[in-house]
């Protein structure tokens, strides 16, 4: 066994769908766990359900303003989006968006969800037709997040590849960090463009909605960081989601039988994978504000807490002893999209997508299986596949 303070990764490490044992015995010995990280710099691991609600849901005593912890000065450095925010300028931007991720506001893109997954599970079934396994998370839980957030913001139909291509890019590392750094500042040179246009004349998406009424209050730069900030959490993350839980589905076919016989079935389903999975494995970092205790462990001001999701969904002392089995319709919730002001805002988005996704795909496909062996990535801050070969 590992020796303490030799974990700086294993909030990070997966067995197959389950966290590894070491971070559950972190969570059973160490409620607060330091962690020593390159520069002798210090990161406390929070694993245990409550207190990861405490720290994510106290902003008076931890930040999230990463860029003003680590020195960056103007918004062009800034990483963008609502997650390395605090309020006031958080609670002032996250305003303008909330009234667009209503569940009825959402509604009237349920019919074009619907069509893009039908879109996709067509040119499965083209591919399939030539008797070779087709990759279901290069023609299935890739492309369909990356077009719903096209749709959301606005994209016109003719850059709506060539977005996708860069929204694929910036999460693919396998070329190094530098492409993926080229792809993210690819895709925020576009946003500038793209809002710039909207501003000139505002289509119907979340980026005309928000300059038709908020134009004066919201520059280019930070509207396209909201942007970026949307896609960066509604792409990568509903992607894993739509993989890994097609594979949950695929080995336990009586829950995949039910799902597509069953209407509303897939609800219950989708809340437990959504808990189970947690393909977000930490929050957004916090930074003390100042000198405290957490558990009696003393933090610093400026030092950085590190929440694991994953250990708390997993936590059996508030979710009981069954926590490492799916039991659709499980009472409680989950922390899957965080918790706090900073929960994810485009929930309700993901939470539709899945919905739709996987009865249409068990439902095209009925005798769907995995053909060869699935693919996980390692080291992954939003866990999830690399491949998922599947037959019919």
């Amino acid at each position: 066994m590992m020796s303490d303070n030799e974990f700086p990764l294993v909030q990070f490490m997966r067995d197959g769908f389950d966290p590894v044992g070491e971070l559950g015995r972190i969570r059973n010995e160490h409620p607060v766990f330091p962690m020593q990280i390159p520069g002798d710099q210090t990161v406390y691991l929070v694993t245990r359900w409550e207190d990861v609600r405490t720290v994510l849901g106290d902003h008076e005593r931890f930040s999230n303003d990463f860029a003003g912890v680590i020195g960056l000065g103007s918004n062009q450095e800034d990483p963008g989006g609502l997650g390395f925010r605090d309020p006031p300028e958080h609670t002032r931007l996250r305003k303008f968006l909330t009234p667009e991720f209503t569940v009825r506001r959402l509604r009237r893109m349920e019919p074009r969800i619907e069509a893009m997954v039908e879109e996709a599970l067509d040119r499965i079934e083209a591919k399939g037709a030539e008797g070779m396994p087709v990759d279901l998370f290069e023609e299935f839980a890739l492309p369909i997040p990356s077009l719903v957030v096209c749709e959301l913001l606005g994209v016109p139909y003719e850059e709506r590849a060539g977005f996708v291509k860069i929204s694929k890019d910036r999460f693919d590392f396998t070329a190094g960090p530098e492409a993926s750094l080229q792809a993210i500042n690819d895709a925020m040179t576009y946003l500038v463009e793209l809002v710039a246009r909207e501003r000139l004349n505002p289509g119907e998406g979340l980026l005309g909605q928000l300059l038709r009424e908020h134009g004066d209050e919201l520059d280019d730069r930070t509207l396209a960081s909201m942007a970026d900030g949307l896609l960066t959490g509604g792409h990568d993350t509903s992607t894993s989601m739509l993989a890994l839980g097609t594979l949950w589905l695929l080995e336990h076919p009586e829950q995949a039988a039910k799902v597509r016989e069953v209407d509303g079935y897939v609800n219950d389903v989708v809340e437990e994978l959504l808990r189970y999975m947690s393909v977000v494995q930490v929050a957004f970092p916090r930074f003390a504000r100042d000198d405290l205790e957490l558990h009696g462990v003393p933090i610093k001001k400026g030092e950085m807490v590190l929440c694991s999701l994953i250990g708390a969904n997993r936590d059996p002392r508030a979710l009981g002893a069954d926590v490492d089995e799916i039991r659709p319709g499980r009472d409680g919730s989950h922390m899957a999209f965080g918790h706090g002001i900073h929960r994810c805002l485009g929930a309700p988005l993901a939470q539709m997508e899945m919905r739709i996704a996987f009865p249409a795909l068990l439902r095209r496909f009925p005798t769907l299986r995995v053909a060869g062996e699935a693919t996980f990535r390692e080291l992954a801050i939003v866990y999830g596949l690399k491949t998922l070969p599947v037959a019919w």
